[in-house]
């Protein structure tokens, strides 16, 4: 079967892309001119050119002959000086992919969300069920991405469209080409570039087991759910000790507090991001997204779909492999 992927040279994407050909499926990419193709050198895939930003962009005639679509295309990051930009990519982007699948009649759509729009009541971990306030998210890249995936439920639950959304959670691993704001807490590390680290916590995930989970979802997936793709909960000073293992390198041992966090993510903003337009290192939205741990019980993707848990240690040696290999690393 032949498949559609947005999002193909980014970090899932690719992963995705490489897995999907393992299993024996052909792939279309929809790659926009002038993006980093590093990703998919060497595959055998077929390239459309086009951009989700384009109010004038036709999906459907690309979609032809395609039994399933990934949307897996997303901005993401902190921090942008072009807001419209994100608005543009997250949100009208996945309406524009919906509505071209729609109409090319394809039997299943899998929408690449995020762990961020999943609801955590205080004590508690969380979990599909659960619904998020939107007034609580910080920044655009979260407020556009449950946007993006209350329309994708509104496209099954109004006209039958059978979508299937899958929420990452932190997922780590090679192909990390951009690199996200995950993986940039990774590449500083390498490059001695974190002296602190501030008290909080995540679920954290091997990015292969990730992709996998995406085909999982279009084989088995129930539209209209959503599958959190996740497996071990760590805390920050944790995943720091991962690091640590994989890389040799020694963990800072320094907490800072949040409010020194914040402090230094202000100033950052107004003299790099406002002043010199320059993108920040401290983001204020990454820094308030901190202030809370997000953990979660992501045991439905692992029950219903048969989403695998390699071990993390693994990923992380992966991820830092990867990235002393292509160059992301100036310090030994």
């Amino acid at each position: 079967m032949k498949v559609f992927v947005t999002g193909a040279t980014g970090f899932i994407g690719g992963n995705l892309v490489r897995c999907l050909l393992k299993r024996g499926y052909a792939v279309r990419a929809l790659v926009r001119e002038g993006s980093n193709r590093k990703n998919l050198e060497g595959l055998d895939i077929e390239i459309v050119r086009g951009d989700l930003r384009d109010p004038l962009i036709d999906l459907m005639p690309s979609m032809r002959g395609c039994g399933a679509v990934f949307h897996v295309a997303a901005a993401y990051s902190f921090w942008t000086p072009d807001v419209q930009s994100v608005i543009d990519s997250n949100l009208r982007g996945t309406q524009r992919v919906l509505e071209a699948a729609a109409r090319a009649n394809v039997t299943k759509v899998v929408y690449t969300s995020s762990e961020t729009t999943i609801g955590i009541k205080k004590g508690c971990l969380g979990c599909e069920d659960a619904i998020i306030d939107r007034g609580s998210l910080h920044g655009y890249y979260k407020r556009t991405k449950l946007d993006a995936e209350r329309y994708a439920l509104a496209m099954w639950k109004g006209r039958g469209l059978p979508v299937v959304v899958v929420n990452p959670t932190m997922p780590i691993g090679p192909y990390d080409v951009k690199p996200t704001p995950t993986g940039q807490v990774i590449v500083d590390y390498l490059n001695r570039r974190m002296p602190a680290y501030v008290e909080t916590g995540m679920n954290v995930v091997d990015v292969e087991d990730v992709a996998v989970g995406h085909i999982l979802a279009m084989e088995k997936g129930r539209p209209g759910e959503r599958y959190l793709l996740g497996n071990r909960n760590v805390t920050f000073k944790e995943m720091l000790s991962l690091i640590e293992q994989a890389s040799g390198l020694k963990a800072p041992r320094w907490r800072m507090p949040l409010w020194l966090a914040l402090t230094a993510a202000c100033a950052d903003e107004l003299i790099v991001g406002r002043m010199l337009r320059r993108k920040p290192r401290i983001p204020i939205a990454s820094v308030r997204a901190a202030s809370k741990p997000r953990f979660h019980d992501c045991s439905k993707a692992v029950r219903e779909l048969g989403m695998p848990q390699s071990p993390v240690e693994q990923a992380f040696c992966k991820s830092v492999q990867w990235f002393r290999e292509n160059g992301y690393v100036h310090r030994s």
